[in-house]
């Protein structure tokens, strides 16, 4: 997830057929005339489009042109003016005005009260040649003739200065048979054209389209209307599994979040690459009403569980900054932007609320929530603890840009440190969903909040308590009180323990992708009961006492189908083990269950003497009853 931001306003659309917009473009008196935009998905050149606007009204002899040098929720550099060429601009008789380029992404344009459009080529970011102008895809463009186009708006669309505010309509053309997957609504729609009215270029920014054949499903969430919208080049990923996977996680974050949703539409554009892409990354990156995919080829359960944990986090954006966002992101300068110091808000508690949801909600189980905290604790050792994070997160950009994959560990953690303290001081009654719906109330979609003000509106909101937390933990160098945190709820957390567990042999696991197996795939860690069984590179593990081995199951069969043996039982691996001809053969590998040591960090476990207090605490944290010890 790398990963904002205004609210789109469906109900406004205008009844018009904007496609056909007359070059004296004319509105109703008292409104803003606006921005005319078409992107022409029908002519690719090299694989570039063109893209022709027609402005707003200019009333002065000069005028700027930029296209984003950064965008909300990627947090570094972008520069799409790489990817413009031939910027031309005419009067209204077609005669070329003088065009000066400033820099990457700005362009001047010379006696601009007689400017009647501009047109330029763009260029993808996907297949960009240059190492260093390569982007999280997620965040970028993609250009494939009669195949895919992925338009992350600000990729292709820019403004002029001073006139953000002005609005858009942009029209689509589009090839035969292809649809535009996007949370927007059409003003008009044809078989070759969509034409869309938006009220800024913020809104235009925070809407990416995705033009495709259509592969698409659609769910319905209370008055929600969610669309999973997938384009997977080799046919072998498609949206209607994706959609039954990830409708009941949606379906308990409306209930976590009090029984509705902030939104009419939303959108999951999903791309499934063939092969990793330049970047040799893959996540999402969330606006306010959509989310954008770009996630591997994998086993389906795989594929399933890191659908949903990504779709979890992105989807919960619809909060923060939907609903809560501070003045730098309200009103974003996709220049010289001013980076906002609470990205603990806007990505840790929307991470934590992602994983916390699945297991208020019961959709995981209390041991397998803890195992998803104990991940936060052990990534977050990667980074400087003693940083603090108000301080990363306005110079982010800047000399701590190595320490943004934080906000999704450490981040997590000051949310859930935060619930917790609050349920703490409220004696169950209050926690940190409560404080995201009174700050919703307290500001709300249209009004923005001041960086310095939000720690002491929320100590207003809570406890006095509260502003010493952010003091110590946020604002200060002190590491998270994570030990004494998690024993008010009743759970023991030890940095570092060594335990006896049955041993599954030590080795490396691998995949084959061909067979859908896990592998022996490296022997250098082999330990006795490994040697004992007598695995050999390359086995493909097909079942242990009789039950199947599957990627989706491995974790449970190791974690606790064997941690359930007795050490000095019988225990039979079935492998399937390749022969002098190479043909696969199954073998029946027999020995017993044999316990070792294994030193374990961050060890998280119920507490089997919990005190009523703390089970009652930990019972309105998790949404538990009150006398749970642990879970089969």
């Amino acid at each position: 997830m790398m990963l904002k931001n205004t609210f789109l306003l469906f109900g406004l659309c205008l009844l018009l057929g904007y496609t056909g917009l007359a070059q004296d473009q004319q509105e109703q008196p008292g409104t803003a005339l606006p921005y005319n935009v078409t992107i022409d998905l029908t002519q690719v050149k090299n694989d570039k489009v063109m893209v022709t606007l027609l402005p707003p009204p200019i009333q002065q002899n000069e005028i700027i042109y930029n296209m984003p040098k950064i965008v909300p929720g990627t947090y570094s550099i972008s520069d799409f003016g790489k990817f413009v060429t031939e910027l031309k601009a005419y009067d209204k008789s077609g005669k070329l005005l003088e065009v000066q380029k400033l820099d990457t992404n700005r362009w001047k344009i010379k006696k601009a009260t007689a400017l009647h459009k501009i047109t330029y080529w763009v260029d993808d970011t996907f297949d960009t040649p240059k190492r260093e102008d390569v982007l999280f895809e997620p965040g970028g463009t993609n250009i494939e003739a009669s195949k895919n186009f992925l338009l992350n708006t600000f990729g292709f669309v820019g403004y002029f200065d001073n006139l953000k505010q002005v609005p858009y309509v942009l029209n689509v053309t589009k090839p035969d048979g292809f649809y535009g997957s996007t949370p927007l609504k059409a003003t008009a729609t044809t078989a070759t054209a969509d034409t869309y009215r938006l009220d800024s270029y913020m809104e235009l920014a925070d809407n990416p389209l995705m033009y495709n054949k259509p592969d698409t499903t659609v769910l319905n969430l209370g008055n929600t209307e969610v669309l999973v919208s997938v384009y997977s080049p080799s046919g072998r990923v498609t949206s209607k599994p994706i959609a039954t996977n990830v409708k009941d996680i949606l379906e308990a974050q409306r209930s976590y979040l009090g029984g509705t949703l902030p939104v009419e539409k939303y959108a999951f554009l999903i791309y499934v690459p063939e092969r990793p892409g330049k970047s040799g990354s893959f996540g999402a990156l969330e606006h306010s009403y959509s989310s954008v995919y770009y996630l591997p080829e994998m086993p389906a359960a795989m594929f399933s569980s890191t659908i949903r944990d990504v779709a979890a986090h992105e989807f919960f954006h619809i909060v923060t900054p939907l609903s809560i966002h501070s003045e730098e992101i309200g009103n974003f300068d996709y220049i010289n932007p001013k980076m906002s110091k609470h990205l603990w808000l806007y990505e840790g508690v929307t991470e934590y609320f992602a994983s916390h949801v699945q297991v208020y909600e019961k959709l995981i189980s209390v041991e397998e929530y803890l195992d998803k905290v104990r991940q936060y604790i052990y990534a977050s050792q990667n980074f400087n603890d003693t940083l603090p994070f108000t301080e990363m997160s306005a110079r982010v950009l800047e000399e701590y840009k190595d320490e943004y994959g934080n906000v999704y560990q450490k981040g997590a953690l000051i949310g859930l440190t935060l619930d917790i303290r609050l349920r703490e001081l409220s004696d169950g009654k209050y926690g940190l969903r409560n404080l995201m719906q009174d700050l919703a109330r307290t500001y709300g979609k249209d009004v923005p909040f001041r960086d310095e003000e939000l720690f002491d509106k929320i100590t207003d909101l809570t406890f006095p308590e509260i502003r010493e937390f952010f003091a110590r933990y946020v604002e200060g160098s002190e590491p998270l009180p994570l030990e004494e945190t998690f024993h008010k709820v009743g759970i023991v957390y030890e940095p570092v323990s060594t335990q006896m567990v049955n041993s599954y042999g030590g080795f490396i696991p691998g995949y084959d992708k061909e067979t859908d197996h896990i592998t022996v795939s490296d022997m250098g860690e082999l330990d006795e009961f490994g040697e004992q069984i007598g695995f050999q590179p390359g086995d493909q593990l097909l079942a242990m006492n009789g039950k199947e081995i599957t990627p989706g199951n491995i974790r449970e069969i190791i974690g606790e189908d064997l941690q359930a043996l007795t050490p000095g039982s019988k225990i039979e691996f079935t492998v399937g083990r390749k022969n002098k001809s190479g043909k696969l053969k199954e073998l029946k590998l027999r020995g017993k269950v044999t316990a070792v040591p294994r030193q374990s960090v961050h060890l998280l476990e119920l507490a089997p003497d919990a005190t009523e207090q703390q089970l009652r605490l930990r019972a309105a944290w998790l949404n538990r009853d009150a006398t749970l010890i642990s879970e089969p």
